[in-house]
């Protein structure tokens, strides 16, 4: 998957992902959504309800920056090098959802990004650094990370959680 170059082919890019990821979920109960093979080893709703988090982080540093805040990224009391940290404290809150709930969040959010999306001008999602918490970074890489790259990272988990 190469990354996308304009919103058009972003847009592409996370409906075929979210449309792979839909159809890999379609089949499944709840029971087989909320299994675990092992002790805080992550079902198919945990990995919805990460995907979910990570989108809604994303649209609250949006908000921020909008703000003229710097908010703290990726979470407050994490740095980059500290996502396996900060993965552990996502699965930690929502380890309690129902395998229902967890994908009407992901689907909620999954939308809300969408509608971000197709609302921001070509120009701000291709300008590098244009909120402080961006650094050189652009908005489009920000989103193709939090979306159609992270459906490819989360069908691969879910495969293998129903797997174990």
């Amino acid at each position: 998957m190469s990354r996308p170059l304009n919103k058009t082919q972003l847009l592409e890019s996370i409906q075929k992902e979210y449309t792979d990821l839909e159809k890999f979920l379609a089949p499944l109960t709840p029971e087989q959504m909320a299994f675990s093979s092992a002790p805080g080893a992550w079902a198919v709703k945990d990995i919805l309800a990460h995907l979910h988090e990570w989108q809604q982080m994303f649209l609250d540093w949006y908000e921020a920056g909008v703000r003229g805040d710097t908010p703290k990224v990726p979470a407050p009391g994490y740095k980059w090098n500290q996502l396996p940290e900060l993965n552990q404290a996502i699965y930690e809150k929502y380890r309690s959802l129902s395998p229902e709930q967890a994908l009407a969040m992901f689907r909620e959010s999954h939308h809300r990004t969408i509608e971000f999306i197709e609302s921001l001008p070509e120009a701000d999602l291709t300008a590098p650094g244009l909120y402080k918490w961006m650094n050189r970074n652009t908005l489009m890489a920000y989103l193709n990370a939090n979306t159609a790259a992270h459906y490819v990272w989360a069908l691969k988990d879910a495969k293998k959680a129903l797997k174990r």
